[in-house]
């Protein structure tokens, strides 16, 4: 395991390889959440309009509930993927994910969908101007000084990743696809609760939890909401946790805030494997005991 952790009176810790790079998967939809909610700030989007070409609004997509299924659970997607093919054009990506319709009507029930984040991206790069991963350089990483994170585009981005990704084209992910160090996750994160990224407004837009469950089995939650491009819920007697799992072929990773200690502790936990529940379990115990021995 290679993790990070900082607290609130800024006390950090660390394991594993400090220098580590590593794709940060579905945390990045934390950070392109971010992105769209300052352009909202800038009044260069707009958070419950009707998006151009769909029936859902940017709030809805952020939240996973525009209604849109994900490409995820198509195995063409997965055989492709593994066959080392090249990444699908975006209309027949679209095709392939629309392919048995809706997965709801916009607004009506919670469905996790790259396929949505694919369109946040799109709404971001068309209002600047720019591609997605100068906009996080210019909102976020720059700003932070995180001068290790950047957009992955091509596999051979990937070469200075921590575990060997044998080819893997980074397009498959279609909403994008961040490299960082674990410090720098943590970092980033503890940032953006700490409302050094967002206006209070946004924030709290942010990490209004809509609730979806109780506990998850092999993992770490004991009640389980979204709010727009966090997970949020409680992990036991550790509290609350906001943040985002991640996980591509691979690797796994966890990236949360614990807000209820009495130092409040934001993690990143980085882990080879499939496992998610791995390393929210990891993160959860650093954050019950602020230590990794």
């Amino acid at each position: 395991m290679h993790a990070h952790w900082i607290t609130a009176s800024g006390r950090e810790g660390a394991e594993g390889d400090a220098e580590a790079l590593f794709p940060w998967w579905s945390f990045g939809k934390t950070v392109i959440a971010a992105c769209a909610l300052r352009l909202v700030e800038d009044g260069r989007l707009e958070l419950d309009a009707r998006c151009e070409g769909g029936d859902w609004t940017l709030r809805q997509l952020l939240a996973h509930r525009a209604g849109l299924p994900d490409y995820g659970p198509f195995k063409a997607y997965h055989d492709a993927v593994a066959a080392g093919e090249a990444p699908w054009p975006r209309q027949k990506l679209w095709e392939v994910a629309l392919s048995k319709g809706m997965f709801a009507n916009p607004g009506q029930d919670f469905c996790y969908s790259n396929l949505g984040y694919m369109l946040i991206r799109e709404q971001i790069e068309a209002a600047t101007g720019m591609g997605l991963g100068a906009v996080v350089k210019d909102f976020i990483a720059g700003p932070l000084g995180l001068e290790q994170v950047s957009l992955a585009e091509t596999p051979e981005a990937f070469v200075a990743t921590h575990w060997e990704m044998h080819g893997y084209d980074p397009r498959w992910v279609y909403h994008g696809c961040l490299i960082g160090t674990a410090r720098e996750a943590a970092v980033l994160l503890q940032a953006l609760v700490a409302g050094k990224i967002l206006s209070r407004p946004s924030l709290d837009a942010m990490l209004e939890r809509r609730v979806l469950g109780g506990a998850l089995e092999g993992r770490p939650w004991t009640h389980c909401g979204y709010g727009l491009g966090v997970m949020t819920g409680e992990v036991g007697a550790v509290g609350r946790a906001i943040g985002h799992s991640g996980a591509g072929p691979f690797c796994v990773n966890a990236v949360y805030h614990f807000p209820d200690g009495a130092d409040p502790i934001t993690v990143a936990c980085f882990n080879a494997g499939q496992d998610e529940g791995m390393s929210e379990f990891a993160a959860t115990r650093i954050a019950g005991g602020q230590s990794i021995s």
